[in-house]
């Protein structure tokens, strides 16, 4: 107000315009009254004492709500500054007449009243009379130049010259202070800090507009913030309870959107409705396919109008456009209106085609150049295409769910989203038949992705794609594994295992590659090797698979860098992988290369070379805001840095990712608190060691996440060792050496059967007084001789095996250790397992 002569202040209805310019208009009566009209300049700049003396000759405020006639503006605002006789508002048309003969024009009354002061003038509730107020205000403005307006409006009036304020609704902290005071007010001893969560869904879910949480504090008097905010979902039946003294329109949530919607044209109805079926807000190009090509200017009234609200990008969210949606309760009563227009069904599939085609058009994008903005794109809509997938379920259209859950399984497994992508593909697999039914029909190669033509597909394309939804949510078995190791579930893996050949194209890509899940769960490693294998030569033989074979190669990479005497082969795999990635520009490629290349130096004992890989890993994970990816790189660069010497450090990044740790499935939380657990217990820290333990086996039974059982019970019989529980120890590692013997486990740490033998050769050496002690250096001689060719013990495998042979030779005298020894040597592993 001090620097225009014209502020209107816009926004929804129930921001709290009304009262905004009230409080301004009082606020400015008590200063000048104070001022006196002289000197008082407190700002240093003139700008108080030039606003005061603004309003030196008062404040008026005018109530247009209630006029129905815009011809009445003039008249109204004539009453309320006192320049002629009150004329009644409703008294129509023939009343302002009348009113008009007895006293002439009243335009020329009010210039006359107002040109010769120096006041404020309050408009308040122009939206509905917008026209006319527009007109009167621009006539006064040029013929009293001492007179200033504050107006308020749903919209803008469109005057030379207007500075528009919105009021927008409050943010979290207000929002809280205004439920609690009215909540107060409506049910004495109530305090949002009784239930924080239900009171601040309560004020997000209603936009942070003060006349809805006034609206829901009253309900505080028969219902708990929980109860409000679960059923806010009927928040128009349930909020109703306004205040009395208020204009009937503010009396309920209803009615005051009612009164917005009164107020627009049919187009602008239709565009609203059909704007309510996004979620999460959407572009002028997804608006345009869902609401029809001349959309702009509709968009821009009901912007205009506050029922739209038009945001810039936020920084970093990528997007070089404004973005528009519906405040909850708008979109809500949008909806409703939609259901009654009989058009959802429409609305609902230009929006699942439209997100559908976005979504399998910008998957290939995913494995280049354009990755990061790829992946923005798919995060910024992610809430539509989630709402898409929704509609394709509803409708019970296959194909169309099909397409948008194959274009988006690759994105899932990136973000590491496997429990979201496990639960969409459930749904989806339960619409059509299942691709894995008995008997085994082996399948045909196909080149084609399912994603590269959008529905309606071939017999032969829709069986494919049937198939990569089942294959996808195997993917995702590290969040169910125990429900894949049930006799049901085995004789499914071998099924499907049993469909593909090695190296059909298919299995070269997402997902056929998730093909290779179903062999490791059944244990068949051998074949997996040769699938892994016959899919690189494929992609080599094949123009234009360059990712695939990338893809290939690193995954190969990772198998072999589990074995010291096939490290240097998944160090070639991983170089070359690398190559390709940073060609084609894929990021997220080229942080999981260098982690292959990184665990097979490891492997080979080059640990410093294998923490500068993991560092470069995780600045691109990083770049790519790739989270779950970096937490899982930080925890393996902690691990490697307490094999460089840098202990501390090491230490330091395996609590930062615990403690940064979030909810639901967390895949960096096992190696975290396993490389710490050993860490702790090497330090002689064991108690804390034993709640990293416990912990872990917490997180996983809340998570249905199964780590291989054979590591934690290692560590644990580990720490008994040290704290001297011989016998429990033995116990624990006898059940270790069992889950060890898993085919999927040797195949992941080829040396930890040998590793749980040393550990049960320790603890031998201790119980009985010694009197085992010659089993003990048996199993030693047989850890020894399991060992893969070429194994480069890690520091903690080297203080067991330290241990394990001083406590054997103490019992048992060099020479009786040695003949054990060399007997142990003879021995296969499950012999030496019999011995614990």
């Amino acid at each position: 107000l001090s620097s225009a002569r014209l502020v209107t202040l816009i926004g929804p209805g129930g921001a709290g315009k009304t009262r905004l310019s009230q409080e301004a208009a009082e606020a400015l009566l008590r200063a000048s009254a104070g001022h006196g009209g002289a000197g008082g300049d407190t700002t240093g700049d003139g700008t108080r004492h030039g606003l005061l003396d603004r309003v030196r000759d008062g404040v008026r405020i005018v109530e247009l709500a209630p006029v129905d006639d815009p011809a009445g503006v003039p008249e109204a605002v004539v009453t309320a500054v006192g320049a002629r006789e009150t004329v009644l508002y409703g008294a129509g048309a023939e009343g302002m007449r009348a009113a008009t003969e007895r006293g002439g024009d009243p335009v020329d009354r009010l210039a006359e009243h107002c040109g010769r002061r120096r006041m404020l003038l309050v408009l308040d509730n122009c939206e509905h009379v917008v026209d006319a107020a527009a007109r009167l205000v621009e006539t006064l403005l040029e013929r009293c130049p001492g007179l200033t307006v504050l107006a308020t409006s749903r919209e803008p009036l469109g005057v030379p010259g207007e500075s528009l304020r919105p009021v927008e609704p409050l943010p979290e902290p207000v929002a809280l202070r205004l439920l609690a005071d009215r909540g107060a007010a409506a049910r004495p001893g109530f305090r949002v800090e009784d239930d924080p969560e239900a009171c601040a869904e309560i004020c997000r879910r209603l936009d942070g507009l003060p006349l809805a949480i006034e609206l829901a504090a009253a309900r505080l008097r028969m219902l708990t913030p929980r109860q409000i905010a679960d059923r806010l979902d009927d928040r128009f039946r349930l909020l109703t309870s306004g205040s009395r003294t208020v204009r009937p329109r503010q009396q309920t949530l209803r009615a005051d959107v009612d009164w917005s919607w009164d107020l627009l044209d049919d187009g602008e109805r239709d565009v609203l409705r059909r704007l309510s079926v996004f979620a999460g807000g959407c572009d002028l190009a997804a608006a345009e396919a869902v609401c029809g090509p001349a959309v702009l200017d509709v968009l821009g009234s009901l912007v205009d109008k506050s029922l739209v609200v038009a945001s810039p990008p936020a920084d970093g969210a990528g997007g070089d456009g404004m973005r528009y949606r519906l405040l909850e309760t708008v979109a809500e009563y949008a909806s409703e209106r939609l259901d009654e227009s009989g058009q959802r069904t429409g609305a609902e599939r230009a929006h699942l085609t439209y997100y559908r085609e976005l979504a399998r058009t910008t998957d290939p994008l995913l494995r280049g150049p354009d990755q990061l903005a790829a992946i923005g794109r798919l995060e910024r809509e992610y809430e539509n295409l989630r709402t898409a997938l929704r509609h394709a379920l509803a409708a019970r259209d296959e194909q169309e769910a099909l397409c948008l859950t194959l274009s988006l399984a690759w994105y899932w497994q990136m973000r590491d989203q496997r429990i979201e992508a496990r639960n969409w593909c459930r749904e989806v697999m339960a619409l059509g038949p299942d691709p894995f039914a008995e008997p085994v029909r082996p399948v045909p190669s196909l080149w084609r992705r399912c994603t590269d033509a959008p529905p309606p597909m071939s017999d032969e394309v829709l069986a494919e794609a049937r198939r990569g939804v089942h294959l996808s949510h195997m993917a995702c078995m590290d969040t169910e594994l125990d429900d894949w190791m049930t006799p049901e579930a085995q004789r499914r893996l071998r099924v499907i295992a049993a469909v593909y050949a090695p190296g059909q194209p298919q299995i070269c890509r997402p997902p056929g590659t998730f093909w290779a899940f179903a062999l490791m769960l059944i244990g068949e490693m051998g074949t997996l090797y040769k699938v892994v294998d016959e899919a690189v030569r494929t992609c080599r033989q094949t123009p234009g698979f360059d990712w695939e074979l990338a893809s290939n190669l690193q995954m190969r990479a990772n198998f072999l860098a589990n074995r010291s005497d096939w490290a240097g082969d998944a160090l070639r795999d991983a170089d070359e992988a690398l190559e390709i990635y940073r060609r084609l520009g894929d990021a997220w490629g080229t942080a999981e290369s260098l982690s292959a290349r990184a665990e097979a130096r490891e492997r080979r004992g080059e640990c410093a070379l294998a923490a500068a890989d993991y560092e470069e890993a995780i600045r691109y994970a990083e770049r790519l805001g790739a989270h779950a990816q970096a937490a899982v790189l930080t925890a393996r660069l902690g691990g490697v840095l307490l094999e460089t010497g840098e202990e501390e450090r090491g230490e330091r990044l395996l609590r930062e990712v615990i403690e940064r740790r979030g909810g639901g499935h967390e895949p960096a939380l096992p190696a975290a608190r396993l490389f710490l657990t050993g860490w702790l217990g090497m330090t002689g820290r064991t108690a804390d060691a034993r709640d990293q333990l416990r912990a872990l086996r917490e997180e996983f039974r809340l998570s249905n996440y199964v780590v291989f059982d054979a590591f934690i019970l290692g560590a644990e019989g580990w720490l008994d060792v040290v704290d001297g529980h011989d016998e429990r120890a033995l116990g624990t590692i006898r059940e270790a050496l069992a889950q060890s013997n898993n085919p999927l486990t040797l195949a992941i740490a080829a040396h930890m059967r040998a590793s749980h033998l040393t550990m049960g050769a320790t603890a031998l050496a201790g119980v009985d007084g010694g009197r085992r002690a010659r089993d003990a250096a048996r199993c030693l001689g047989a850890a020894d001789a399991s060992l893969p060719p070429g194994h480069v013990a890690g520091r903690m495998e080297r203080e067991v095996r330290d241990l394990a042979e001083r406590r054997t030779r103490d019992a048992l005298g060099d020479p009786a250790y040695e003949t054990a020894y060399a007997e142990g040597g003879r021995l296969s592993p499950e012999e030496a397992a019999a011995l614990v």
